[in-house]
């Protein structure tokens, strides 16, 4: 398929979680991945600066043993990481040429726009700067990578209509999902003629082994096939789409992926409704019904991240896993400086105003017991 006048299968290379060997790279293994995704005729590598490793990692594995022309590799810009003046954001780049040894990067992101981020970008002026790094060639096509709102994912792109592609996080389960919600960031960059290139097709693994009744579905309609096919599968399907990333971690989860995707042609119609079966399926399991709004967040006395704990402890109803639901708790509690449900006064005040009536003190109770206390699980 050809979009911005590159031809891209519809499978990428995440580099962002490649396999280890003595708390290290292994740089072997990934030699092998490498030369196996090359061979199967796909061309897209994704990297970051802020993926530690993983730059220099693909410098030995793979700018070091091709042709320069015969890949795409992109690379990102997180201009919200410790970075205090323009200088040390645009540093980053110089970081990335250095690591990668690549020479220029035919896709460069400005990293992980949303919420209190995107204004990193805006104050330092990294949305010219990246089209004068194009125009001196050291970038082929400059885009922006997302998590965040449909709504403020509109008012980045109507600002910024020089941006050539949207990265976003895509994926069946978080399809209509309130907190994520996949399709209606996925129809803004439609709307805006935008290409997507699709991450967390698997979220984060978490699909590539889905709760057990999901599983079952998968496995009747087709017993060899993975749950992590599925889930790319999904992703790949969709109209408009530069690549779908899948963050490999050994050469197993190569094999499989390229298994499926070498002829990949689009889904069937017994597929899609497989996949449909498997979201309601999905959306079956009980969950804290919180659409974050956030409603509770401005009236609660000691600033709780009340919306941030109901998506981890969402997280952990639907997959069972406290450590991938705890990360989220980190993340979108602490990480966005908001106190932990054992902050809670049990004042109120919250429920009052929540459009959906959910018994928030009760929910932040359980998210204590099940999440927050070392001996839950």
């Amino acid at each position: 398929m050809s979009y911005l006048g590159e031809e891209i299968k519809k499978l990428g290379f995440g580099l962002m979680r490649l396999p280890q060997k003595d708390g290290a790279i292994d740089i072997e293994q990934t030699k092998r991945m490498v030369d196996l995704f090359l061979g199967a005729g796909f061309t897209y590598f994704d990297t970051a600066w802020a993926y530690a490793g993983s730059e220099d990692a693909i410098r030995q594995a793979l700018v070091e043993r091709y042709p320069r022309e015969s890949y795409q590799l992109a690379t990102k810009n997180a201009a919200w990481i410790n970075c205090k003046t323009r200088e040390e954001a645009m540093a980053q780049f110089d970081t990335s040429l250095k690591q990668t040894g690549a020479g220029y990067f035919d896709f460069y992101l400005l990293h992980n726009l949303g919420e209190g981020r995107t204004h990193y970008f805006d104050d330092f002026d990294l949305w010219s700067w990246v089209q004068e790094k194009k125009e001196a060639g050291l970038i082929k096509h400059v885009g922006f990578s997302f998590h965040s709102t449909p709504e403020e994912l509109e008012e980045i792109l109507t600002a910024h209509p020089e941006m050539e592609f949207v990265q976003l996080q895509i994926n069946y389960a978080d399809w209509e999902n309130p907190a994520v919600q996949s399709r209606a960031c996925y129809e803004v960059a439609q709307k805006h003629g935008k290409p997507v290139i699709i991450m967390e097709p698997v979220k984060g693994g978490m699909l590539a082994t889905p709760p057990e009744s999901v599983e079952r579905i998968l496995k009747e309609a087709e017993p060899e096939a993975s749950a992590a096919s599925w889930a790319i599968r999904f992703a790949a399907n969709l109209k408009g789409v530069i690549t779908v990333l899948s963050g490999m971690s050994n050469v197993e989860q190569m094999e499989d992926n390229l298994s499926y995707m070498r002829e990949f042609s689009g889904l069937s119609q017994k597929e899609t409704e497989t996949l449909k079966k498997a979201q309601e399926e999905l959306n079956r399991i009980p969950l804290i019904p919180c659409t974050t709004c956030n409603y509770c967040a401005k009236v609660c006395p000691n600033e709780i991240g009340i919306s941030g704990s109901f998506t981890a402890l969402n997280y952990l109803t639907l997959y069972g896993d406290k450590a991938a639901a705890f990360h989220q708790e980190n993340w979108l509690v602490g990480g966005h400086g908001k106190k932990s449900a054992d902050a809670c006064i049990k004042c109120g005040k919250c429920e009052q105003v929540c459009p959906q009536h959910i018994k928030i003190r009760s929910e932040l109770e359980r998210v204590c017991k099940q999440l927050l206390d070392e001996n839950s699980l």
